[in-house]
């Protein structure tokens, strides 16, 4: 019996496993909504409301290690503290389940993604609950499930069916647009009425505004994957964000998302989250937004009527332009390119090609083999060709050369630059490799001169002013650049050939997959290729089965091949009569083959978490007002605190914003924005071991012993801090802490490392620090050896009730501002403290020393809470301390007492002494006269409570 009574692994996995049963059973973090459990509840009505979230975990099959759960536990001891200060708290999880992992799985073994999608779910479900996380499982979701995708698909059928307005500002319904084109209060691009136009060319016409749309246009193509990637989804150099595959151009027909059109919102709305800064700055430089001039330049003999739009934010040197460079992939580079080359040529400009159309084509080949990356990377050798086209210049009349070049990215601007090499340093080098004609037209500041031939780089300085810049039309010569930029731009727009305007980074979103595992895309294809959105009666449309989960690759290279999915395969699936409720009956429709990428499901599970079972619409709109809508310090409404990695600022956050902002738009939330505030959870690091070859050896096999660091066969090692994973052979599952020391001394643990926003080393030895916390906090409260209650029911002295009340102050405010760290340390002192004072813990200390501990350690508070006689409920629902600031205020305050700036004297005064009496006892004290030596006083500088300083006369 006695063995039994003492906190060890053996019965801390006992008080766990019970307790988790018994938490369950009684529903005790359920979260009443408004419409239902609230309304019959006042009192729980009344109560505050916060909606927490962590960002949702992708369950893998080597599940969790101690890394995974840092941010699960941080929400999970907010919310308690929530819930125990008088909050109404909404805390669930989910799983993002649809992705690349398990449909990779699938294609080795052959097991279908959902198998071992669902395998994992529940392995991470079991090891979650072993950490006594406190989530209403009732609202629990995974965006593999067809009543979850259901929704997802319905989302994005409100998108497809919705245009931007920029004149409201907003989304509307296309049907709103149809009307405007039939009752001709809006144009149609080309004039055309809408009566006259074939139901192609009306949806052509629709596609041009939709929000989500089909299209060809150059992708992002990893043969690794076997899919396209959004740009977001591609490193910094030129490789996919998963696997690190290469990356490379290519031309397909994809569906795309118009988040360009909320490009300025997206932007804007960032002023009105509490986000961290670093995260706001990476949003705001991904969207890009710059300030400039599009300007159109003539291509071919005058009066062809062709022309090339170019962004720049240099207008001002449009004098300066000797050449024009186009994308490779630039839709007009087939039309302008002449049957032979132009007389004069230069052989430097043909790539040794007989023909432009043959020196064209191939380099074309030879950029599409490149990254974008590789393409814009600082090579020493700049490669092109001539298209045997000339366009002219708008300022002055002058006919120049264009040229197709890597270099140049249809993912930016127009895919079209005006080319001045003398103040540009990629412009510069080119037109050294082909003997360009420079022109200086911004004259240095460096003493360099004005004659590009001496120069060794561009000069490209904001701060000087124009020169050669003058036309019988327009001079711009004298004028700082700015100003410049300002005249040009106005001549620009008055004679037609050009406007200021803003650009962006951003692209639209690619949101195509070839892949399986993923969410089917609601359309359909009509005889004619046009899209068709299947009714909402008709979803979820489910994935169906196939053969062969290996998506086929295809050569970018070869404009006649195309990638093969694996929906293709089924073809009862893809080929299918459906009558949608159009008034056309039955008819035959093909399906698209394509799936939606894995941020789908993410980008509105914060939705579903607030109405998880509601069948008949995406959220009822007074829980989403209750949970998420706009309130006072939250102008644009959204999540309370979520929780994630900083990694996602561009990928899922962006993204997840867009799709909430269009919700809005159409009037189906009242949140313009998802998420409020944001915070960053650090990393949790574990040491790597390698051996000679660089490789990761098993951590656990690893001795360290004076002299070095050593592997099990004597060979010596290195080690370094890196991230916990499978391929660095570092990883320590969360189930073996929790067998060795208990779920609760691995909370503790993971909480007390640090601030939670940063990175901090794994050390499985410190982790007895917190479990003897925990075993302290046992023995004051109970009998080791028969488990009876020791506190006794005598008031606490003054000294003790000091200690107790800074403690739940300092706690406190510690929780409140996420420093668990501290908290825990604040924990710590109270509960060493009353261990060393000795003798029976009186009641009112030890419920109190459970009450702090709850948040952080629920499983033992839980238990010792019951066992001091509390059962008509759970912990969860007890008060959190208070503390009296009676007793917060300390009792004394040091003063210090100086005289000709050196300390002569340290006073302990009441804090609220004031000034008069403090000075009084500073000049009396023995130490201060002393010093003064009977000299008289000049002056007294007093700061009450802590600082006299005192100036002989």
């Amino acid at each position: 019996m006695s063995e039994t009574q003492k906190y060890d692994a053996a019965l801390a996995a006992d008080i766990e496993a019970r307790w988790q049963d018994w938490w369950e059973q009684h529903g005790t973090y359920r979260t009443p909504n408004p419409s239902g459990d609230l309304a019959d509840d006042p009192a729980q009505a009344a109560r505050p409301k916060k909606f927490i979230m962590d960002m949702f975990p992708y369950p893998s099959g080597a599940g969790l290690h101690v890394g995974h759960p840092l941010g699960y536990i941080a929400t999970d001891v907010y919310a308690r503290f929530l819930r125990m200060s008088g909050h109404n708290v909404l805390h669930t999880l989910g799983y993002d389940a649809f992705g690349l992992p398990a449909e990779q799985y699938a294609v080795q073994t052959g097991t279908h993604p959902r198998v071992s999608t669902e395998t994992n779910i529940e392995k991470y479900e079991a090891q979650l609950r072993r950490l006594g996380l406190g989530y209403d499982k009732r609202r629990t979701v995974a965006t593999i499930d067809p009543e979850y995708y259901r929704w997802t698909q319905w989302i994005f059928l409100q998108i497809f069916n919705s245009w931007y307005d920029t004149g409201a500002g907003r989304a509307r319904p296309i049907a709103e647009l149809v009307a405007e084109f039939e009752a001709g209060t809006r144009e149609t691009p080309d004039g055309q009425p809408w009566s006259e136009l074939t139901a192609a060319q009306r949806a052509d016409v629709l596609t041009g505004y939709r929000l989500a749309y089909a299209s060809d246009a150059p992708v992002n193509w990893c043969p690794g994957l076997g899919t396209v990637l959004a740009n977001e989804e591609v490193t910094a150099d030129g490789r996919s964000e998963r696997g690190n595959f290469p990356v490379f151009k290519s031309k397909l027909r994809q569906w795309n998302m118009r988040i360009t059109a909320y490009a300025d919102r997206l932007a804007d709305d960032l002023d009105t989250v509490d986000w961290p800064e670093a995260i706001k700055l990476q949003q705001r430089n991904w969207i890009g937004r710059s300030e400039g001039a599009r300007v159109d330049f003539q291509v071919g003999e005058p009066g062809d009527g062709g022309a090339v739009t170019v962004f720049t934010t240099r207008q001002d040197t449009l004098f300066g332009a000797t050449y024009m460079v186009l994308a490779p992939e630039h839709h007009l580079v087939d039309a302008i390119v002449p049957a032979a080359w132009p007389q004069g040529t230069h052989a430097v400009w043909t790539g040794g090609h007989a023909t432009p159309g043959a020196a064209v084509a191939a380099y074309r080949k030879q950029a599409a083999a490149k990254s974008d990356v590789e393409r814009q990377a600082d090579a020493k050798v700049k490669t092109g060709v001539f298209t045997g086209a000339y366009a002219t210049n708008p300022v002055n009349g002058e006919r120049v050369p264009v040229f197709i070049a890597d270099y140049v990215l249809m993912g930016y601007g127009t895919g079209a630059i005006m080319a001045v090499p003398a103040h540009d340093s990629r412009d510069f080098a080119f037109a050294r490799a082909f003997e360009l004609p420079m022109r200086c037209v911004v004259e240095p500041t460096d003493g360099r001169g004005t004659d590009p031939a001496a120069w060794d780089d561009a000069f490209n300085a904001k701060d000087a002013r124009l020169i050669n810049s003058a036309s019988s039309e327009v001079s711009l010569d004298g004028l700082g650049v700015e100003d410049a930029k300002a005249a040009i731009t106005a001549w620009l727009a008055d004679r037609g050939l050009g406007e200021g305007t803003v650009n962006y980074r951003l692209r639209d979103w690619l949101f195509s997959r070839q892949r399986y595992w993923g969410e089917p895309f609601p359309i359909v294809y009509d005889e004619d290729g046009i899209a068709h959105a299947l009714p909402a009666s008709q979803l979820p449309l489910e994935l169906p089965e196939v053969d062969d989960y290996t998506p086929r690759t295809f050569d970018p290279q070869d404009a006649d091949t195309q990638p093969e999915t694996p929906l293709s395969r089924n073809e009862e699936w893809v080929h299918v009569t459906l009558d949608l409720g159009d008034g056309r009956g039955p008819q035959r429709y093909r399906r698209e083959t394509n799936t939606m990428p894995n941020w789908a499901g993410s980008c509105w599970y914060h939705l579903r978490y607030l109405d998880p079972h509601n069948s008949e619409r995406l959220v009822d709109p007074e829980i989403e007002r209750y949970w998420m809508g706009p309130r006072e310090g939250m102008p644009t409404g959204g999540v309370d605190l979520y929780v994630g990695g900083a990694e996602h600022a561009v990928l899922h956050l962006l993204y997840a914003r867009f799709w909430h902002k269009v919700l809005f738009d159409l009037g189906h939330v009242s949140s313009a924005e998802p998420y409020h505030k944001l915070f960053n959870q650090g990393m949790i690091q574990a040491y790597v071991y390698r051996d000679a070859r660089g490789f990761p050896v098993p951590a656990a096999e690893v001795e360290e012993r004076e002299g070095g660091t050593y592997w099990w066969g004597g060979e010596q090692v290195t080690r370094e801090l890196g991230k916990i994973g499978k391929s660095l052979k570092n990883a320590i599952s969360p189930d073996d802490i929790a067998a060795q020391y208990g779920a609760d001394t691995l909370r503790l643990y993971e909480m007390a490392m640090g601030p939670l926003d940063v990175s901090r080393p794994w050390e499985t030895r410190a982790v007895v620090g917190q479990y003897r916390l925990l075993q302290r906090l046992w023995r004051n409260v109970l009998d080791e050896t028969t488990g009876d209650v020791t506190v006794t029911e005598d008031a606490p002295d003054e000294e003790m009730l000091r200690a107790v009340h800074r403690a739940i102050d300092g706690v406190t405010r510690d929780l409140q501002g996420l420093r668990f760290n501290t908290a825990i340390a604040k924990i710590t002192e109270l509960n060493n403290y009353v261990t060393k004072r000795g003798g029976a813990v009186p009641r009112q200390v030890a419920e109190t020393l459970v009450l702090l501990t709850a948040p952080l350690a629920p499983h033992i508070a839980e238990e010792l809470w019951h066992r001091l006689g509390h059962e008509g409920g759970s912990v969860a629902h007890a008060d959190f301390p208070v503390a009296d600031p009676a007793y917060v205020v300390e009792e004394t305050v040091t003063c210090v007492v100086q005289v000709k700036g050196k300390v002569k004297a340290r006073l302990e005064v009441p804090p609220g002494i004031d000034d008069a009496e403090l000075e009084a006892l500073a000049l009396g004290d023995p130490g201060v006269v002393a010093a003064l030596g009977g000299a008289g006083v000049r002056k007294v500088i007093v700061r009450a409570p802590k600082l006299v300083n005192i100036v002989p006369a």
